[in-house]
């Protein structure tokens, strides 16, 4: 397994689904009274987080406890980057306090490349800028798998503020990779001059892409990153370009709608579509946990296979005192 996952263009198909299979054996451990297995004992993470996050953070935080790692939660307010640390300096202290991985938002693209230069732990990228965030798309991949038996061919429509996204970089790279069709949808001015080469087509009319897709990815207009007026209004906007009920009977029957989070309702997507069963945002927040369960178990090397690991029992208290 690689040692640093700053791209999802760093893995093949058969890392994909190595990575997938192991949080299907991973995810079982959710459902039990006790949610842990000793797979990472001993073996710290840090979450560096020079970004708000909610789902992300608490995502690593809660698969490296599942593992029994120890966590170490890192944010920039009340700590010395308020008074001027830089990166190289936060790291190579977080280094010399014995950091086995290190998980890091940061608002600058590449940032995550930059921190694997500097230190031995392993680097998890859970999103740089507008650059990637490859956890996201494999999260996506496998909550699509649960429910399409392949993604050969498969036909994704990726919709909103594709400019700023770096989950739609992410995203449309993964499955490209796995054998699906993506199609990028949004105004002109939210579609990067560089999208085609990303493997995907280029649409700006929705309501003729959406009786033709699998799944309808809607992405939130990130109105923070946006430095100029790239859409006339927000109702202009969600007029185009909103996943309105309306549309949702567009899409084929077994389609499923989902989003990264947070969601703006009412603009890229209507409440009461968000709350639909078709759409499965909620199960993309569980099943990152096991996904990201199983890329701390295989990047930090588990003593064991992911099956003995979720077969065995937790230790009791009386084991660990007595190890």
């Amino acid at each position: 397994m690689i040692k640093h996952l700053l791209s999802i263009n760093q893995l093949d198909r058969h890392d994909v689904i190595r990575i997938l299979d192991t949080a299907e054996s991973f995810r079982e451990v959710g459902t039990r009274v006790i949610k842990k297995v000793p797979a990472l004992r001993g073996r710290t993470v840090v979450n560096l987080f020079y970004e708000d996050s909610t789902r992300t953070r608490i995502s690593f935080e809660i698969a490296a406890k599942r593992l029994s790692a120890d966590v170490i939660n890192f944010s920039t307010s009340g700590s010395s980057v308020a008074k001027g640390e830089s990166l190289k300096d936060t790291a190579l202290t977080l280094q010399a306090m014995g950091a086995d991985a290190i998980v890091i938002r940061h608002s600058s693209s590449g940032a995550p490349a930059t921190l694997s230069r500097w230190v031995t732990a392993s680097v998890l990228n859970a999103g740089d800028g507008t650059h990637e965030h490859p956890t996201q798309a494999l999260l996506d991949l496998f909550t699509i798998r649960e429910h399409f038996p392949s993604f050969e061919g498969l036909r994704v429509a990726v919709v909103g503020d594709v400019r700023h996204s770096r989950v739609a970089r992410s995203l449309t790279f993964a499955m490209t990779k796995m054998g699906g069709q993506v199609t990028l949808v949004g105004p002109a001015t939210l579609i990067p001059p560089e999208a085609p080469a990303w493997g995907a087509e280029v649409s700006h009319d929705l309501d003729g892409v959406l009786p033709k897709a699998d799944v309808c990815y809607m992405l939130r207009v990130q109105r923070e990153r946006q430095r100029q007026q790239f859409f006339p209004s927000v109702r202009e906007y969600s007029r185009l370009f909103g996943l309105s009920r309306a549309r949702v009977e567009a899409l084929p029957e077994n389609a499923l709608i989902m989003h990264p989070g947070p969601m703006n309702r009412g603009v890229e997507i209507a409440s009461d579509v968000a709350d639909l069963p078709r759409a499965v945002i909620t199960d993309q927040v569980t099943n990152g946990i096991a996904v990201r369960m199983s890329l701390l178990y295989l990047m930090l090397g588990g003593a064991r296979s992911a099956d003995a690991a979720n077969a065995e029992e937790p230790a009791t208290a009386e084991e660990v005192a007595r190890a």
